[in-house]
């Protein structure tokens, strides 16, 4: 009984940490916490729902398609909404953000409706595997590969290439790393532009898992990715790995107590204790600024 609902957890955890990383990589960048993240992951469900009901595509293509699809819109974003006001205040990039939210959301109902839709039962072949006691499906096993594998290569992007290398510099001396010659917006846009492709991945991952797939579902989903940034310490990518693993698992544990209508209060519970005990998070480090 533990080690299933800790594989479920799992599975649903590294959804969340796929949308986790999206805010922890555009906080530690340029500090700011995008709120409409939560609805490029929606947006990126509906993409893979779209390609998988008109085009009969796989789950791959689905989650491929999705990635480019909000990897585009995730630099619109960046550039129409949050590059003119880098010079503003913070509140200032943090209401158009929210601004950005509302109107991805109520584009997606204008176009699709307010109801919940289905993603087709043929985008993959599931089927059940057993170890032991544990049952677990074959979805459950390339939801848990997939993230895991873009969770590697966005580790192996930003410890060893060179925009990796320019994302570190910026986000530890943001105007230093201006003057050593590196393109600040370039790095920014990249950081907006992965950051939306591993929340579409966790987009169409979530709504195939769940089978529905809602305009409004960005909210929820993006609220609670957020405190798994926040969780596993905000700005820190293998803290937002962590957080989403532990709140996934938090969320699963409550349901198979018989505390569903409970998840979320029992997930934000265990943020507000954590951000009690260690402000900075789990794996977060304090930001020692001159004055």
């Amino acid at each position: 009984m533990f080690y299933q609902q800790l594989l479920n957890g799992l599975t649903v955890g590294s959804a969340y940490a796929l949308i986790a990383l999206g805010y922890t990589m555009v906080y530690g960048i340029i500090t700011l916490i995008n709120f409409a993240h939560g609805e490029i992951f929606m947006v990126g469900a509906f993409v893979g729902l779209a390609l998988a009901i008109f085009f009969k595509a796989n789950i791959f293509v689905t989650i491929i398609g999705a990635m480019v699809a909000c990897m585009l819109l995730g630099v619109v974003v960046e550039k129409i909404a949050y590059r003119p006001l880098r010079r503003s205040s913070r509140l200032s990039a943090l209401i158009s953000s929210i601004g950005v939210s509302i109107f991805l959301s109520t584009l997606v109902q204008l176009i699709r409706g307010p109801q919940t839709t289905n993603y087709p039962t043929n985008i993959i072949q599931n089927s059940m595997y057993h170890l032991g006691s544990i049952q677990i499906s074959k979805l459950q096993v390339m939801m848990i590969l997939i993230s895991a594998l873009l969770m590697l290569g966005l580790h192996l992007i930003v410890k060893y290439t060179k925009i990796g290398k320019a994302m570190r510099a910026v986000s530890q001396d943001y105007d230093a790393a201006s003057l050593m010659g590196i393109n600040i917006n370039q790095v920014i846009s990249f950081t907006f532009a992965v950051g939306s492709a591993l929340a579409a991945a966790g987009g169409v991952l979530v709504g195939i898992y769940f089978n529905a797939v809602a305009p409004l579902m960005g909210l929820s989903a993006g609220l609670k990715a957020f405190s798994a940034a926040v969780l596993g310490g905000i700005g820190s990518i293998p803290g937002a790995m962590l957080g989403g693993v532990i709140l996934g698992i938090a969320e699963i544990t409550a349901i198979a107590l018989g505390k569903s209508s409970y998840t979320d209060a029992i997930a934000f519970s265990i943020l507000l204790l954590v951000l009690l005990i260690k402000p900075t998070g789990l794996l977060g480090r304090p930001i020692q600024r001159k004055v």
